[in-house]
């Protein structure tokens, strides 16, 4: 089986560690080889938090510069400082709802135009998907359920050797029994976005 790397990049509090660990514990249960590791930088402060998922083939546990198939961004800034891990036929999903900076909202920094970042990806990339994710988390029932959503455009795009039907299951297995209906509304409203890009 040929390896999917994946990077998944978000800023603390968005739900990054969750979603990479329903894929992992998907693809266990599905039987197919996964690898993960997982970076925290200042996460409680807004800080940078990035999951790398191999699955199938592949020894290493990281994925390094130029490497991955598809890189998933929470937040477009880090998207596109994560840029740097994509291969030149990576396919890149991601949020255009900004979470800015302590700087930016200390006045010494300022938050780059979303469509201007989304432009600057488009060009470096095979193929680039991005949507307000964050509305809808809201539309499910939660903020919360962001993680989910791009969980779920991650699903629907195909690229990975799982089944949606068992990444449900997983989502509907290990989420909080109260939380169970918004993450699976919001991971379908995922898929639907990504459908309609």
């Amino acid at each position: 089986m040929n390896a999917t790397r994946l990077v998944i990049v978000a800023v603390g509090g968005q739900g990054n560690i969750l979603a990479a660990r329903m894929l992992g514990e998907t693809a266990v249960v599905a039987g197919v080889p996964v690898r993960m590791s997982e970076f925290h930088g200042m996460a409680q402060r807004g800080g940078v938090v990035e999951s790398m998922i191999i699955l199938g083939g592949g020894e290493s546990v990281c994925i390094s510069d130029g490497e991955a198939d598809v890189l998933v961004g929470f937040e477009p800034s880090e998207t596109f400082r994560a840029l740097r891990k994509c291969n030149r036929d990576a396919l890149i999903i991601s949020n255009t709802y900004p979470v800015p900076p302590y700087t930016v909202a200390l006045g010494k920094a300022q938050y780059p135009p979303v469509p201007e970042t989304m432009s600057k990806i488009r060009g470096r990339v095979k193929k680039l998907i991005y949507f307000d994710a964050t509305a809808l988390a809201l539309q499910a029932g939660s903020a919360l359920a962001l993680n989910m959503v791009m969980l779920g455009a991650l699903a629907g795009s195909g690229v990975l050797p799982l089944e949606t039907i068992s990444i449900r299951e997983t989502i509907r297995d290990k989420s909080k029994k109260s939380f169970v209906e918004i993450n699976l509304m919001a991971f379908d409203l995922g898929m639907k976005a990504l459908a309609a890009s």
